[in-house]
């Protein structure tokens, strides 16, 4: 018996079911402005339960762009496979990305220049409507060029580095001054800070609050070391800081990732030491692995993935006119204390 395909769903159906004109589904589905976000939603839920989604193919036909949003990011493959953030900020990215039935073109580059030429051939190809730029450097090749092919774009980054393109940044320097002094409100006087990759402009952002937090605070003991983000080197540094005499080795460690903090964690172990009686540990962003350790880790809370939703909001707003250019900050980091963070013994 030959079975009989069920009907093909179309843009009249999903306008029938929402209550709306075939006209308003085509203004959802084309982001263009002229509906209420409620309607907008509305109109994609109807297409969810129909299971219908516009012929993509056929319309970057007949518009200047596809319903493709570009991030490239310039780390080595193994490295981000680990990095719980991005994992997190790319979810969050695409969480808008499905609602509004687009894709993410995901690239990894090996240098800025090769970023730089491949924004330009992906907006010169028209294979995307717009991108997300991250890890922001000072004197950044990407601003210029974003300038020059006029391609819709939002930066993550603090607006002192992002040349004044769109920008959804996190306040770093308030999050480290708040790490620091929650350590030294513990009674901690050597307090060690094993950071990022040095050229980041969020790297530079934090070593400079972390520095003014010490000199304020009167923390002699306090020092910083640079990483690539990587556990190795976030295990090296540890190891590191903690060769020196008693007297000398940092009481606290911040660190500026959760994969860092895990392996320095397991470092201190190695070493015959004990967290937090021996040293306590503060690590960033507060992925799963801070409560999948013994003893848990304290960390500088952030919510990765509604950063990623929310430069994926703001990239939309630029590329259909209803958002307004200019930057706006997520949510700080906060503390949250946990097992591995106590006063230091006396």
């Amino acid at each position: 018996m030959t079975s009989v395909p069920p009907p093909r769903v179309t843009i009249k159906d999903v306008a029938a079911r929402a209550g709306v004109s075939k006209g308003a589904v085509s203004l959802a589905f084309n982001h263009r402005p002229g509906l209420s976000e409620a309607t907008r939603n509305r109109i994609f839920e109807a297409a969810r339960e129909l299971g219908w989604a516009p012929n993509l193919a056929a319309r970057s036909l007949s518009n200047s762009r596809v319903d493709v949003v570009g991030l490239a990011i310039c780390r080595p493959a193994r490295l981000l496979g680990l990095e719980p953030f991005y994992m997190e900020f790319i979810s969050g990215v695409e969480s808008v990305l499905t609602e509004r039935s687009c894709s993410l073109l995901l690239r990894l580059v090996r240098t800025l220049d090769e970023e730089v030429g491949l924004l330009d051939s992906w907006w010169r190809g028209r294979q995307i409507g717009g991108s997300i730029l991250v890890d922001f450097r000072a004197g950044d090749p990407r601003v210029a060029a974003v300038r020059r092919l006029g391609m819709p774009a939002v930066a993550v980054g603090h607006p002192s580095l992002t040349g004044g393109l769109t920008s959804v940044w996190t306040d770093d320097a308030t999050a480290v001054t708040e790490a620091v002094r929650y350590l030294a409100a513990l009674g901690h006087r050597r307090i060690a800070r094993v950071g990022g990759a040095a050229p980041l402009g969020h790297t530079a952002i934090r070593t400079a609050a972390f520095d003014e937090a010490a000199r304020t605070l009167e923390l002699a003991g306090a020092r910083q070391v640079t990483t690539d983000y990587s556990g190795d080197a976030g295990a090296r540094a540890t190891r590191s800081l903690l060769t020196d005499a008693p007297t000398d080795r940092p009481t606290a460690i911040v660190y500026d990732n959760d994969i860092m903090a895990v392996a320095g964690l397991a470092v201190v172990a190695e070493m015959g030491l004990s967290v937090p009686d021996d040293v306590s540990l503060l690590a960033w962003d507060d992925s799963q692995l801070c409560r999948l350790t013994h003893p848990t880790l304290s960390a500088m809370s952030h919510d990765v993935y509604g950063f990623g939703a929310d430069a994926a909001r703001t990239l939309f707003g630029l590329i259909t006119g209803e958002g307004r250019p200019g930057s706006h900050p997520v949510p700080t980091p906060v503390l949250t204390p946990r097992g591995s963070t106590a006063p230091p013994k006396v």
